[in-house]
């Protein structure tokens, strides 16, 4: 009986093999030595590069409302006198309480956006490396960033429409593979 031969029932003889040849490695270790693969490099998808980059718009944009509001404090002391005018019976006490309360609501939606910006350069800053935990993170933050653009019309409209991406864009499928990808 030879290799090849029609009358072999036993069908073709194998040859004997080298060790380690043709026989599957067993999986590297993998994280805190147990068993399984190794974490390979593995490109960052574009969708996850696009929310990063619209991480970074909207941080950006926060700090342009916050210039542009401290900007218009100003302007809040002339509404203000304006209104004040066509009245009668109004005092210097009332336009200054109301001169200061509309500065301070002015300074509150300042230091919310201040906030919210070192919020948003944390995400972006981990968006490299980071985690599940960070695209959930910045998907939260895309949702309070809506309802933040909301209060900064001018300048919250291009906010509230990349925030809307944003979470398209986190939520995709290769972005959550990426974010839950194993690490080494």
């Amino acid at each position: 009986m030879s290799f090849g031969d029609p009358n072999n029932p036993y069908g073709a003889q194998q040859q004997p093999q080298q060790p380690g040849y043709g026989y599957p490695q067993a999986p590297a270790p993998g994280p805190y030595g147990a068993p399984g693969y190794a974490a390979q490099a593995m490109p960052m998808p574009s969708s996850v590069k696009t929310g990063r980059i619209m991480v970074w718009v909207i941080v950006a944009l926060q700090a342009i409302f916050s210039v542009y509001a401290l900007a218009t404090l100003g302007e809040v002391d002339k509404a203000v006198e304006e209104a004040s005018r066509g009245t009668t019976g109004v005092g210097s006490d009332e336009v200054e309480l109301a001169a200061s309360i509309g500065k301070g609501v002015v300074i509150m939606f300042v230091v919310f956006a201040v906030i919210f910006a070192i919020l948003g350069l944390i995400i972006a800053l981990k968006y490299v490396n980071g985690t599940n935990t960070v695209r959930t993170c910045a998907i939260v933050w895309a949702a309070f960033a809506i309802v933040g653009g909301l209060f900064q019309m001018p300048i919250g409209i291009a906010t509230i429409v990349l925030a809307i991406l944003l979470i398209v864009f986190a939520a995709k499928g290769d972005s959550k593979a990426w974010f839950n990808r194993p690490r080494a």
